[in-house]
Protein backbone atom coordinates (compact mmCIF):
# COMPACT_ATOMS: atom_id res chain seq x y z
CA UNK A 1 0.00 0.00 0.00
CA UNK A 2 1.10 3.58 -0.66
CA UNK A 3 -0.28 6.74 0.44
CA UNK A 4 -0.38 10.22 -1.24
CA UNK A 5 -1.06 13.68 0.00
CA UNK A 6 -1.27 17.23 -1.42
CA UNK A 7 0.57 19.97 -0.12
CA UNK A 8 -2.39 22.20 -0.10
CA UNK A 9 -4.43 19.48 1.93
CA UNK A 10 -1.93 17.40 3.97
CA UNK A 11 -4.91 15.79 5.72
CA UNK A 12 -6.36 14.38 2.70
CA UNK A 13 -4.81 11.08 1.87
CA UNK A 14 -5.37 8.95 -0.69
CA UNK A 15 -4.43 5.14 -0.39
CA UNK A 16 -3.88 3.06 -3.35
CA UNK A 17 -2.66 -0.60 -3.72
CA UNK A 18 1.24 -1.38 -4.42
CA UNK A 19 4.39 0.79 -4.55
CA UNK A 20 5.01 4.34 -5.58
CA UNK A 21 4.12 4.21 -9.63
CA UNK A 22 2.97 5.94 -12.52
CA UNK A 23 0.10 3.55 -12.18
CA UNK A 24 -0.06 4.27 -8.36
CA UNK A 25 -0.17 7.72 -8.69
CA UNK A 26 -3.20 7.80 -11.65
CA UNK A 27 -5.30 5.59 -9.60
CA UNK A 28 -4.56 8.34 -6.45
CA UNK A 29 -5.46 10.87 -9.09
CA UNK A 30 -8.47 8.93 -9.85
CA UNK A 31 -9.32 9.27 -5.93
CA UNK A 32 -8.73 12.71 -6.12
CA UNK A 33 -11.07 13.33 -9.03
CA UNK A 34 -14.02 11.44 -7.23
CA UNK A 35 -13.34 13.58 -4.28
CA UNK A 36 -13.70 16.82 -5.93
CA UNK A 37 -16.94 15.87 -7.89
CA UNK A 38 -18.39 15.00 -4.51
CA UNK A 39 -17.12 18.10 -3.25
CA UNK A 40 -15.23 16.68 -0.20
CA UNK A 41 -11.91 18.23 -1.72
CA UNK A 42 -11.53 21.40 1.04
CA UNK A 43 -9.07 23.40 -1.51
CA UNK A 44 -9.36 24.52 -5.01
CA UNK A 45 -6.96 22.63 -6.93
CA UNK A 46 -5.66 25.15 -9.89
CA UNK A 47 -5.51 23.97 -13.13
CA UNK A 48 -2.58 22.13 -14.67
CA UNK A 49 -2.21 19.50 -11.30
CA UNK A 50 -0.92 16.30 -11.98
CA UNK A 51 -0.11 13.26 -10.23
CA UNK A 52 3.77 14.17 -10.27
CA UNK A 53 2.41 16.88 -7.41
CA UNK A 54 0.85 14.60 -5.39
CA UNK A 55 3.46 13.80 -2.00
CA UNK A 56 3.97 10.12 -1.20
CA UNK A 57 3.54 9.53 3.04
CA UNK A 58 5.91 7.55 4.27
CA UNK A 59 5.27 5.67 7.39
CA UNK A 60 6.96 5.72 10.59
CA UNK A 61 6.47 4.12 12.94
CA UNK A 62 6.11 5.97 16.45
CA UNK A 63 8.60 3.79 18.52
CA UNK A 64 11.64 4.08 15.73
CA UNK A 65 10.88 7.87 15.20
CA UNK A 66 14.12 9.49 16.52
CA UNK A 67 13.20 12.77 19.67
CA UNK A 68 14.16 15.45 16.39
CA UNK A 69 11.74 13.57 14.09
CA UNK A 70 8.94 13.97 16.88
CA UNK A 71 9.88 17.88 17.43
CA UNK A 72 9.74 18.07 13.83
CA UNK A 73 6.26 16.71 13.40
CA UNK A 74 4.82 18.32 16.31
CA UNK A 75 6.17 21.65 14.52
CA UNK A 76 4.34 20.87 11.56
CA UNK A 77 1.34 19.82 13.53
CA UNK A 78 1.03 22.67 15.83
CA UNK A 79 1.92 25.20 12.51
CA UNK A 80 -1.30 23.76 11.09
CA UNK A 81 -3.28 24.35 13.50
CA UNK A 82 -2.10 28.15 13.43
CA UNK A 83 -3.28 28.09 9.68
CA UNK A 84 -6.47 26.69 10.27
CA UNK A 85 -7.39 28.94 13.45
CA UNK A 86 -6.59 31.63 11.47
CA UNK A 87 -8.75 30.47 8.61
CA UNK A 88 -11.42 30.12 10.79
CA UNK A 89 -11.43 33.46 12.73
CA UNK A 90 -11.32 34.89 9.18
CA UNK A 91 -14.43 33.47 7.59
CA UNK A 92 -16.51 32.86 11.08
CA UNK A 93 -18.34 36.87 11.17
CA UNK A 94 -19.13 36.17 7.29
CA UNK A 95 -20.16 32.62 7.67
CA UNK A 96 -22.54 33.50 10.99
CA UNK A 97 -24.10 36.77 8.62
CA UNK A 98 -25.10 33.82 6.03
CA UNK A 99 -26.23 31.24 8.79
CA UNK A 100 -28.40 34.17 9.93
CA UNK A 101 -29.62 35.03 6.47
CA UNK A 102 -31.07 31.47 5.95
CA UNK A 103 -33.57 32.09 8.59
CA UNK A 104 -35.43 34.26 5.95
CA UNK A 105 -35.72 31.33 3.77
CA UNK A 106 -38.03 29.65 6.57
CA UNK A 107 -40.10 32.64 7.56
CA UNK A 108 -43.41 34.35 6.01
CA UNK A 109 -41.47 37.21 4.70
CA UNK A 110 -41.26 37.72 0.84
CA UNK A 111 -37.97 37.74 -0.73
CA UNK A 112 -36.40 39.32 -3.39
CA UNK A 113 -34.51 37.06 -6.16
CA UNK A 114 -31.43 39.40 -5.39
CA UNK A 115 -31.64 38.09 -2.03
CA UNK A 116 -32.23 34.09 -2.70
CA UNK A 117 -28.88 34.98 -5.21
CA UNK A 118 -26.95 36.48 -2.39
CA UNK A 119 -27.85 33.38 0.14
CA UNK A 120 -26.90 30.94 -2.44
CA UNK A 121 -23.74 32.66 -3.27
CA UNK A 122 -23.22 32.80 0.69
CA UNK A 123 -23.79 28.50 0.94
CA UNK A 124 -20.36 27.96 -0.30
CA UNK A 125 -18.59 30.05 1.97
CA UNK A 126 -20.34 29.27 4.93
CA UNK A 127 -19.84 25.15 3.40
CA UNK A 128 -15.75 25.95 3.30
CA UNK A 129 -16.48 27.41 6.71
CA UNK A 130 -17.59 24.82 8.47
CA UNK A 131 -15.41 22.00 6.47
CA UNK A 132 -12.55 24.23 8.28
CA UNK A 133 -13.82 24.86 11.17
CA UNK A 134 -14.35 21.10 12.02
CA UNK A 135 -10.69 20.31 10.53
CA UNK A 136 -9.48 22.99 13.01
CA UNK A 137 -11.59 20.94 16.07
CA UNK A 138 -9.67 17.71 14.73
CA UNK A 139 -6.37 19.26 14.51
CA UNK A 140 -6.44 21.35 17.87
CA UNK A 141 -7.28 17.67 19.22
CA UNK A 142 -4.08 15.79 17.75
CA UNK A 143 -2.17 19.53 18.27
CA UNK A 144 -2.26 18.58 22.40
CA UNK A 145 -0.06 15.77 21.81
CA UNK A 146 2.18 17.74 19.72
CA UNK A 147 2.27 20.70 22.91
CA UNK A 148 3.19 17.66 25.10
CA UNK A 149 6.48 16.86 22.68
CA UNK A 150 7.67 20.32 22.48
CA UNK A 151 6.97 20.67 26.57
CA UNK A 152 8.66 17.75 27.28
CA UNK A 153 11.75 18.55 24.65
CA UNK A 154 11.79 22.05 26.18
CA UNK A 155 12.19 20.97 29.86
CA UNK A 156 15.31 21.65 31.50
CA UNK A 157 16.61 18.84 33.16
CA UNK A 158 17.46 19.58 36.64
Amino acid sequence: MVQYTLAQSPEILLTVPGKDSAKAREKAMDQLMKLMEEGELPTDLEEGFGPGQLIEVKETSVDTTSGEDAITQAVQVLSNLASLKLKVQESRAEALEIRKAIDVLFSDQSVTEEEITRLKEGFKLLKNFAQANLRYQEARTKAEHARQVLDKALKSPD
